[in-house]
């Protein structure tokens, strides 16, 4: 969240470091591969996006780890196989 006192918004928003630090780990490493090659049209056409749009590498991996648990998440929730 976005720390912010009567007049005062902070404007540092940084990657919170809540739950689990492997599993962080794995989407991270799994992005990254996916990125080189290519294997989740979805992950890297996103990836191109940001890219374009002046994001750090860093910033936009961590998006597309994001974006990918997001996906992990409903495929387990409605228990359906994933459509590509």
């Amino acid at each position: 969240g976005i720390y912010s006192s009567g007049k005062f918004t902070g404007t540092s928003n940084r990657i919170t470091k809540r739950g689990s630090k492997r599993l962080r780990r794995a989407l991270y490493l799994a992005v990254q591969c996916g990125i080189r090659r290519g294997a989740n049209h979805r992950i890297s056409d996103y990836y191109k996006k940001k890219r374009k749009e002046g994001k750090p590498y860093k910033v936009v991996v961590i998006a597309c780890a994001n974006k990918l648990h997001h996906h992990i998440y409903a495929i387990l929730y409605k228990n359906e196989p994933y459509q590509a």
